[in-house]
């Protein structure tokens, strides 16, 4: 983690909230208490910002300063707005392509996906606010820089999404093992989304029941699934050869 993107301290984390900063995650020691903490831990939760409980240990980690069991990292870029987006997108004239992501938490798949994301042309990522990778030094890293080239948003629950996109006549296709349908045999040559799931659980089964339609990629080896990363550039790049 870039130390320009931190800010440490139960206050200064409460002040930088309140005044807008664009918070992506907070770390809190596990078992603090206090007044202030409850007062941070009453902010986090109003703004709805993503953070977890470490041990103290993570936090030496992030930071040698006196950190006061609390450091925030601010995200690099400035997230869009979802409504903001696909209206911009739907408007100008193109098929739209997005992508959704339901707690994806390795920042390394994070980034990846980005840098596939946009050499695909996807018009933007939308991630959940809690539960999510967030977006920090590894992710630039391993998106090549893409991460400032690709709009993101954050929702609340990636079913808002799933609801705006539909609403706004975008399919949304889940890409699951659970399903009978290959990749190959669902068309991406409408205004789509894809969702992809966490690299452990995968799409949330609950948000499975509302899409649209389910693909699969065809598994001739022994192993079960593919990293996600990569099974994400395999959907993006059979909608690239459809749309072509």
């Amino acid at each position: 983690m870039e130390k320009e993107t931190q800010i440490f301290g139960i206050r200064a984390v409460i002040e930088a909230v309140q005044a807008g900063e664009n918070i992506d995650k907070v770390f809190v020691q596990k078992g603090l208490k206090g007044e202030l903490s409850q007062e941070l831990e009453s902010v986090l939760r109003k703004q709805r910002l993503n953070f977890s409980y470490v041990p103290i240990e993570k936090l030496n980690k992030l930071s040698s300063k006196n950190h006061q069991g609390v450091v925030a990292q601010i995200a690099p870029i400035t997230f869009w707005d979802i409504e903001e987006l696909v209206t911009k997108v739907t408007e100008s004239g193109k098929t739209p392509l997005f992508l959704l992501l339901d707690q994806l938490s390795d920042v390394r798949n994070f980034g990846a996906i980005i840098r596939t994301a946009e050499c695909t042309g996807v018009d933007g990522i939308i991630i959940q606010k809690k539960g999510g990778a967030p977006v920090n030094g590894d992710t630039i890293k391993t998106s090549a820089g893409a991460v400032f080239k690709m709009p993101i948003c954050k929702v609340d629950h990636i079913k808002d999404a799933m609801f705006f996109m539909q609403a706004s006549g975008i399919k949304v296709i889940a890409a699951t093992e659970k399903t009978e349908d290959v990749l190959y045999d669902v068309s991406f040559k409408e205004p789509c989304a894809i969702i992809m799931g966490s690299e452990g659980k995968g799409i949330n089964p609950s948000v499975l029941k509302l899409v649209d339609a389910k693909a699969k990629l065809p598994i001739l080896g022994e192993i079960e699934s593919l990293n996600v990363s990569v099974a994400c550039g395999a959907f993006l790049y059979e909608a690239v050869r459809q749309r072509r």
